[in-house]
């Protein structure tokens, strides 16, 4: 298996995602991408138990893609050596009544992680720069003062929404909140065939929605504002990562690989010691436990 060069995947500059790739295999087969997944998300579930333990930072995981790209088949394989009680993963969907009394970032602000936990955003507050791009008219939806019209839904209000998000990124991160953004880069062939999968296998029909459709019909609208959405919010405390997502089981790879690399960087996140009384009395509780089963 080929080394995996990470630092391609981070995105640091002004990128156009016609030239990012969709499909990597690291020249590994489907048996070597499994294992070398099993060793690093080993890894990471037992940061996690540290992490939780040191109970200063929470991990934000965002992912966003187009439909079929992976991301709940990810979460499913990246996340399944956590403790159950150290990752909640949250699902964000068209909002409720209750969330459109709030601004649009509420609803993500209540579900960020608690310190020593990872809160898994699937589909995330980008929603609200790119969806909503797509189709201006959701906006009239939240009651914004002064958006009567979609005509009042101008390339002003779309700066006002990516500076809103890269302040609200900025306060989490000086709070201790790690944040890692992952697009899912899925090709168009791709998501054609899964699909198609997804008429074909009828265990698999319940996934299918007319709609999933007609957003196709959108996909280039859709690339021009996941690419200014990226271009316009990768910061240095909270990254874009594009992964080629075509191979799920090499995506797969990549996003714990980054994680748990970027992780380790923090080495003062280690677990808390005991104070001098408790470990000069270890012995003492000790054999206090022992003598029970006398």
């Amino acid at each position: 298996m080929e080394k995996i060069d990470l630092s391609t995947y981070q995105v640091e500059n002004t990128i156009k995602l016609s030239e990012k790739a969709t499909f990597t295999n690291f020249g590994a087969s489907e048996k070597e991408l499994k294992k070398e997944l099993e060793d690093i998300r080993e890894k990471l579930g037992k940061f996690q138990d540290v992490l939780y333990a040191h109970g200063k930072y929470g991990v934000l995981v965002c992912l966003q893609g187009m439909d079929t790209s992976g991301k709940d088949s990810l979460i499913r394989e990246v996340f399944k050596d956590f403790n159950v009680r150290g990752v909640e993963v949250h699902s964000f969907k068209v909002p409720t009544e209750l969330e459109l009394s709030h601004d649009y970032l509420w609803r993500h602000y209540i579900a960020l992680p608690a310190r020593g936990k990872f809160s898994v955003f699937n589909r995330t507050h980008y929603e609200n720069v790119l969806v909503t791009k797509v189709h201006p008219e959701y906006i009239l939806g939240e009651n914004i003062p002064g958006i009567e019209s979609v005509e009042d839904i101008n390339a002003t209000f779309w700066e006002h929404r990516y500076r809103q998000i890269n302040d609200f990124e900025r306060h989490i991160a000086e709070n201790g909140t790690l944040i890692f953004k992952f697009y899912l880069h899925l090709s168009k062939e791709e998501q054609r065939q899964r699909l198609l999968r997804r008429l074909r296998l009828k265990e698999k029909n319940w996934k299918f929605s007319p709609g999933d459709l007609k957003e196709r019909r959108l996909w280039n609208h859709y690339q021009d504002c996941y690419e200014e959405a990226i271009n316009r919010t990768s910061k240095e405390h909270a990254p874009w990562y594009i992964i080629p997502a075509d191979n799920k089981k090499a995506a797969r790879v990549i996003v714990a690989s980054i994680l748990l690399k970027a992780l380790k960087k923090y080495k003062d996140i280690e677990e808390p010691e005991l104070s001098d009384k408790i470990k000069s009395n270890l012995e003492n509780f000790k054999q206090e436990l022992e003598k029970e089963a006398e």
